[in-house]
């Protein structure tokens, strides 16, 4: 049976080691959100919200949180966010491959089929459920610094209860988690200074999509895609994870996710087509999302992890 630390680790390289992981996760939203704050204050970009993602089936936010449930049970199945199955591919993690594959597979779906179905049920019934971006601070009435103390505060009460109340995991990586969540909150940073825009990965399985069926459909000049930047960005996230298990091949120690071929090609095409279906994946919304605040983000990451959590016990 899988372990919780496969969960929370969504299938990172592990060497033997006593202490849990949990605390990377928010050391990431903690810095991100202290980048996003301070970009914002200095007048040089300002990030606004995510919007809402309807399904149009029971509520505004019906296809963050149905997304985020079908995202969650993919990160189970296969071990990997549409962001880090580029990681496992990169530093050679067998199951990392069928992840990609079903991922890519997902976005192909996603653009010649299911992207294109909702748009037109959105088109057709959403008369009226247009509204701007929301902020958790304003559903909550506070003011943002208010807003980044309490949830911060609330990140360290789950982080102090994870560590007090629930067993130790046997694994941790070769750094410590901090510091994977430290050079997450740079990338954001350098994200922001040099492209003024807020980092996410699964955005390039639906660019991927839109080349397929441009060539497919004749490679139209004319109507090629008019973007290369998301996949300029995971091959950045693939080619540096691989020369990093070159240099240093210890962080590749033990690494298998233990996933079979097809629970990971399983996972990581639900990963793709629930992150799609939200408007984002662990990237997008949880490490960017909610770093701005966005209530559809807070929906989407809340719905994926727990999901994530009733189906893991029961992934062999």
């Amino acid at each position: 049976m899988r372990s919780r630390s496969r969960l929370w680790s969504r299938g990172r390289p592990r060497v033997p080691k006593r202490k849990p992981r949990e605390e990377e996760s928010p050391t990431n939203i903690t810095i991100n959100s202290l980048a996003v704050t301070v970009i914002d204050r200095l007048n040089y970009a300002h990030m606004k919200p995510r919007s809402a993602s309807p399904l149009l089936l029971f509520s505004r936010y019906d296809g963050n949180i149905v997304g985020g449930s079908i995202l969650g049970i993919g990160l189970a199945l296969s071990g990997a966010c549409p962001g880090t199955v580029l990681v496992q591919a990169g530093v050679g993690i067998r199951s990392g491959w069928y992840a990609l594959d079903g991922a890519v597979l997902a976005g192909i779906a996603w653009i010649g089929f299911l992207g294109p179905l909702i748009e037109a049920r959105r088109k057709k019934y959403g008369a009226g459920l247009e509204k701007p971006p929301s902020t958790v601070y304003e559903a909550a009435n506070v003011d943002r610094a208010t807003a980044f103390f309490g949830i911060e505060a609330i990140f360290a009460a789950i982080i102090a209860a994870t560590i007090k109340y629930t067993a130790a995991s046997p694994f941790h990586p070769l750094v410590a988690p901090y510091i994977g969540g430290l050079f997450i909150g740079g990338a954001q940073l350098l994200s922001l200074l040099t492209r003024r825009c807020l980092v996410g990965v699964s955005s390039v399985f639906e660019d991927v999509g839109k080349h397929f069926w441009w060539l497919l459909r004749g490679a139209d000049t004319r109507k090629a895609p008019s973007s290369y930047d998301h996949l300029l960005f995971s091959a950045g996230i693939m080619s540096s994870a691989f020369a990093l298990a070159k240099a240093i091949p210890e962080v590749v120690d033990n690494a298998d996710a233990g996933v079979t071929p097809t629970l990971a090609t399983l996972g990581g095409a639900l990963g793709v087509l629930g992150a799609r279906m939200a408007g984002g994946c662990t990237s997008g919304h949880g490490i960017s999302g909610i770093s701005v605040f966005s209530t559809s983000s807070f929906l989407t990451i809340a719905s994926m992890f727990g999901a994530a959590a009733l189906v893991a016990p029961y992934v062999n």
